[in-house]
């Protein structure tokens, strides 16, 4: 029995241009031909095919597949192989699928972590505290991305972090020491509320003074000069305002 090309493909259940391509690569030998020049392939030949096309179905690549030889037929090691990776990619598809149902559910960001993207969406944030939360979650460690967190989820809706957004960059001086004066009893309850807010980049990967550097660039490049300005003056406030009322 001998099968033509278009043959041995539609029995292996593959195209002529893969089994062409199996010939070209080394994975499956050129059968004899007729006395008209026509390929003539054989029971070995659909054996080999069919192996072949099992392996790939499997997800080996065809470089795994000559590396095992035609002798291998059952490559127990590369089998092996293919069961963790396998495993690893169920697990990392897994994980995506429960942060698509939380994006969902929520109508987060899909620039956020899952431990960021429900709180960031509930928060209501501007656009640029939305992107400086967005830099946060690239530098921070895993206690600083939970405290940030945890800031978002207990963020009161107080009229002058309003106010705050709504600052003109020509703010005069005055008004804007004003402002952070406002601004200092409602970052003290919070620093109060969530210790962790103090040192919250301890953990940064990069380091806390990477993570400060960036986060600093991320709000001068955001936020105008007078609100810039507003928060520089807000951290010896914040420390005055605990030394002189310690709780």
């Amino acid at each position: 029995m001998a099968w033509s090309t278009r043959e041995l493909a539609e029995l292996a259940g593959t195209s002529l241009r893969a089994v062409r391509h199996y010939h070209e690569v080394g994975l499956l030998e050129e059968p004899a031909r007729r006395t008209n020049g026509y390929k003539q392939y054989g029971v070995a030949h659909l054996v080999r095919a069919l192996r072949i096309r099992r392996l790939t179905d499997l997800g080996f690549s065809l470089s795994q597949i000559a590396a095992m030889g035609d002798a291998d037929d059952h490559p127990a090691e590369a089998l092996r192989t293919l069961d963790a990776e396998l495993a690893a990619a169920i697990e990392r598809l897994q994980r995506a699928r429960v942060e698509v149902d939380l994006i969902l559910r929520h109508a987060a960001s899909t620039d956020l972590p899952p431990e960021l993207a429900p709180a960031a969406a509930a928060a209501k944030l501007s656009d640029a505290d939305r992107a400086v939360v967005v830099v946060l979650a690239r530098v921070l460690g895993p206690q600083g991305v939970q405290t940030y967190a945890e800031l978002l989820q207990t963020l009161p809706n107080y009229p002058v972090a309003a106010e705050f957004n709504d600052l003109p960059a020509d703010t005069d001086e005055r008004a804007r020491q004003g402002m952070a004066k406002r601004l200092t009893p409602y970052l003290r309850a919070l620093c109060a509320e969530i210790p962790g807010l103090w040192d919250f980049h301890v953990d940064a990967p990069g380091g806390a003074h990477f993570a400060q550097q960036t986060i600093e660039k991320a709000i001068r490049d955001l936020y105008n000069p007078a609100q810039v300005d507003v928060l520089l003056r807000l951290r010896p406030l914040l420390r005055e305002s605990l030394h002189t009322n310690p709780t």
